[in-house]
This record gives C-alpha cells, structure tokens and sequence, in this order.
C-alpha cells in the first residue's frame, strides 16, 4: 500500500505543534476592517489554536 500524502494546501496553512495541536491564522483578516472594531482587529493578529472539533479531519489532512 503506498504511503499517504500530506495535502499541500493544508501544509502552507497549518503548522502541527509538539503536542499534537495545529495553529493557523485567524479568519477574517484580508479587507472590511472598516465595519471591524479595534477590539477585534487587535484579537484577529497573529495565530490561533485549532479547536478540538475539527482537529481530527486536519490531522488527516498533515499525514506525513
């Protein structure tokens, strides 16, 4: 049986961290910061942790 491969597009976006768990960017971030508060701009930065209800299909997806 061949090897699984890893999904590309989903290696550029996620990264898998020691423990298991997988960080992205955050959602909404590209244009219409003008109907955003500045709250929530500030929030949207940097990366976030995956939540645990689809954590199992994007593991599957970063098969190596």
């Amino acid at each position: 049986m061949p090897k699984m491969k890893t999904n590309r597009a989903a290696a550029k976006r996620f990264k898998v961290t020691a423990k298991g768990g997988i960080k992205s960017a955050n959602a909404y971030t590209s244009h219409r910061f003008h109907g955003k508060t500045k709250k929530q701009r500030r929030n949207l930065r940097g990366t976030r942790m995956m939540d645990q209800t689809t954590l199992k299909t994007y593991r599957s997806l970063l098969q190596k």
